[in-house]
């Protein structure tokens, strides 16, 4: 037993210093400009490899300064933060309607799957058409960052699909 111990430790350090530990070593995080849509607008590869955290995924999308999913959607797990939207879909059952992939999709650019929807894209960086300085009426100026970075989308998807 120990023996065998021994020799997969020996296995396992080698193999991640050589790099070549795959599904041992952690995952790169997937760049905005490098998602890849299915054909349907689904998302399929995680953005960073790690599962998410539902508990994390209800903090943003419930804090108005991370992605504030309740200003536009009514979610009534949600129901003691005040002031739920009516703009978008009642999230309530949102992991019964739509998968992982399809989820993790639309949060990272819901106009791939839904054409003229107003909601943002959260992970997107590039291809906008009118970017300001937030409400200066000012161009912006320097790299565009993601509304939320990968693991949040991640939290994101993960909360949605407890939402059954």
């Amino acid at each position: 037993m120990k023996r065998t111990k021994i020799t997969l430790a020996v296995l396992f350090a080698g193999a991640a210093i050589t790099g070549m530990a795959s599904g041992i070593a952690a995952a790169e995080t997937v760049a905005p400009s490098a998602v890849v849509f299915n054909e349907d607008g689904a998302v399929e590869q995680s953005l960073t490899g790690a599962p998410g955290d539902a508990t994390e995924g209800a903090k943003v999308a419930s804090t108005k300064s991370m992605g504030n999913c309740v200003a536009c959607h009514e979610i009534t797990d949600l129901a003691d933060v005040p002031f739920h939207g009516e703009v978008g879909p009642l999230l309530d059952g949102a992991g019964d309607r739509w998968s992982e992939a399809e989820l993790r999709g639309i949060l990272v650019n819901a106009k791939v799957l839904f054409e003229g929807t107003v909601m943002p894209a959260f992970y997107k960086t590039e291809g906008f058409n009118r970017l300001g300085k937030a409400y200066t009426g000012k161009a912006h100026e320097g790299e565009v960052q993601p509304l939320l970075d990968a693991q949040q989308i991640e939290d994101v998807v993960a909360y949605l699909m407890t939402l059954k």
